[in-house]
C-alpha cells in the first residue's frame, strides 16, 4: 500500500483581493487549493505579477487570505503556532549587529537564554560554512556570505518549514549555484534541521535541479496552471533527458499561457488551465521591442534557446517572455521545446522595409488579435468612423481588473497606432480609422 507523505500546510480555495480607491477590489489569487507534503521541495514559478510571493505569505501566515483557509496539520493557522522561516531575495540583515549578532537575533526575540542561544547561533553558522567570521559585519562581507548569515538566522530556530523567496536571484550565477547545491547536500544529508522546504523562483533550471515537486501559476488573477512531481532522486543531473523535458515543458507552459500542456511522463498531480477568454491578454510589448526581437532571431539563423537568449542579453526571463508572447501571438514566431523559431511571416518581417513592416504588422494584428480586429470593424461601422476610448475600455472591465483594463488598453493603442489601424488623440480620447489606400484598405504611407 502507498504511503502518502503527512500534509504540513493545506490551502482550501484561498483567495486575496486588494482594494482599490474607489472602492472596486482587484483579484490577485483566485480560488486555490494546494498542500505541502513534509519531506519535500516543492517549487512555485510564475510569470511576473502572478501572485508568487503573494501566495507564500498566506501559506506561511504572514498574509491572511480574504477567503478560504490555510489549515496547518489540520488546524486553521490562526489557532496554530506554525515553525517556519523565510529567506527573501533581499539579504535583510541589521547592519549593526555582527554576524552572530544577527543569528542569535530571532532567538532573542524568542526569549532564549544567551547561553543557548549562542550554542545554537554558532552551530547553525558553522552548517552554512561561516565559522570565523562570528565578529564581521555585514558590510564586510559579500554577497554570498551575507545571504548564508541569511540561511543560518532562518535554520537557527529550526523551522519545520522553511520558505524562500527568489534567495539566489541578487547573487551571481556562480555563487548562487554553489549556494543551492550547499543547500540541497544540507537537505538531503539531513544536516538541517529542516526537512520541508518551499521556494518562489524564476529560474526554470533552478526549481527542476532543486525541487521534488514544480507549481506553475498563471496571472490575471493567479492561478495553478500546472502541478507536477519532478520524479528524479536527488541530486538531480542537469544532463538527464528527463531534467532538460521538464525545463523545456516548463518554458513551453509559461511562454503559452492559453494552452493545456500535459507534463512529460506520468508524474502530473494535477494541471488546470484558465478557459481562453473572449478577448486575449495581450503581452505588454511594445512594437518596436517585436521587432528588435525578430531582427535578432533572424540574425541567429532564424531559432534559439531562450534560457540562453536572456542570459546572453542580461535579461530576466519573465522581461523576455511578454515580448516572446507578441511574437508568438501575432504568429511571427513559435515556441517549441524551450527554442523559439520564426515562422515564415515572422521573418518576412524582420526582413521588410519599414513601412513594409507597417502593412505585415497590421495585417497580422487583425488576423490573431481580436480587439484590434473588434476595434477595426466597430470603426468602420461608424459613420463618422470615430469612437471613445472609453467604449474599449468598459468592454474589457468585464473580462479584465481595472489595472489591467487600463494596460491593455494602453498596449493596444501602441499596436493600432503603429498599424495604422487607427488614429488616436489623446486629447479628446477618441480614436479615428486611419486613412488607407482606396482599394486595398491598406495603411497609406503618404498619410
Amino acid at each position: 500500500m502507498e504511503i502518502r507523505p503527512e500534509v504540513v500546510i493545506e490551502a482550501r480555495a484561498i483567495t486575496k483581493s486588494f482594494s482599490q480607491p474607489d472602492g472596486g477590489k482587484i483579484e490577485v489569487i483566485a480560488a486555490t487549493n494546494l498542500r505541502v507534503d513534509s519531506g519535500t521541495i516543492t517549487a512555485l514559478l510564475g510569470p511576473s505579477g502572478s501572485g508568487k510571493s503573494t501566495l507564500l505569505r498566506m501559506l506561511c501566515g504572514l498574509s491572511q487570505p480574504s477567503s478560504g483557509q490555510v489549515l496547518w496539520h489540520g488546524k486553521p493557522i490562526a489557532e496554530s503556532k506554525p515553525k517556519v522561516s523565510l529567506v527573501f531575495q533581499a539579504f535583510a540583515l541589521f547592519p549593526w549587529l555582527t554576524v552572530l549578532g544577527n543569528v542569535e537575533a530571532p532567538l532573542e526575540a524568542l526569549g532564549m537564554g544567551e547561553i543557548d542561544r549562542r550554542k545554537r547561533a554558532l552551530k547553525a553558522l558553522d552548517m552554512v560554512g561561516l565559522d570565523g567570521f562570528e565578529t564581521a559585519y555585514p558590510k564586510e562581507l559579500s554577497g554570498g556570505m551575507r545571504q548564508r548569515v541569511g540561511f543560518a538566522r532562518a535554520l537557527v530556530v529550526e523551522p519545520e518549514v522553511l520558505f524562500m523567496d527568489e534567495p539566489f536571484s541578487a547573487l551571481d550565477v556562480l555563487t548562487a549555484e554553489n549556494l543551492r547545491n550547499e543547500l540541497i547536500e544540507l537537505w538531503r544529508n539531513k544536516r538541517m534541521p529542516t526537512n520541508t522546504i518551499f521556494i518562489v523562483t524564476h529560474n526554470i533550471e533552478e526549481a527542476v535541479l532543486m525541487a521534488d515537486r514544480v507549481i506553475i501559476l498563471g496571472r490575471n488573477p493567479g492561478h495553478i496552471r500546472a502541478d507536477f512531481l519532478v520524479g528524479m532522486v536527488h541530486p538531480h543531473d542537469y544532463k538527464a533527458p528527463r531534467f532538460r523535458q521538464l525545463v523545456d515543458y516548463i518554458y513551453n507552459v509559461l511562454t503559452q499561457p492559453d494552452r493545456h500542456i500535459t507534463p512529460p511522463g506520468s508524474f502530473g498531480v494535477a494541471m488546470v488551465v484558465k478557459a481562453r477568454q473572449s478577448y486575449q491578454m495581450l503581452p505588454h510589448a511594445r512594437p518596436g521591442g517585436i521587432a528588435g526581437f525578430l531582427e535578432l532571431l533572424a540574425d541567429r539563423a532564424g531559432h534559439e534557446d531562450l534560457y540562453r537568449l536572456s542570459d546572453e542579453l542580461s535579461m530576466e526571463i519573465d522581461d523576455l517572455l511578454p515580448i516572446v508572447d507578441s511574437a508568438v501571438m501575432l504568429g511571427y514566431a513559435a515556441v517549441r521545446e524551450g527554442d523559439v523559431e520564426l515562422t515564415p511571416d515572422g521573418r518576412a518581417f524582420a526582413e521588410a522595409e519599414m513601412l513594409t513592416r507597417k502593412v505585415l504588422f497590421r495585417e497580422a494584428a487583425l488576423k490573431n488579435i481580436t480587439l484590434l480586429r473588434f476595434i477595426d470593424t466597430t470603426l468602420k461601422s461608424k459613420s463618422d468612423h470615430a469612437i471613445p476610448d472609453e467604449f474599449f475600455h468598459d468592454i474589457l472591465d468585464e473580462h479584465f481588473s481595472e489595472k489591467e483594463t487600463v494596460r491593455q488598453m494602453e498596449t493596444a493603442l501602441n499596436w493600432g497606432r503603429y498599424a495604422e489601424i487607427f488614429d488616436y488623440d489623446s486629447d479628446t480620447g477618441r480614436l479615428h480609422q486611419a486613412e488607407t489606400t482606396e482599394h486595398t484598405g491598406e495603411p497609406n504611407p503618404h498619410a
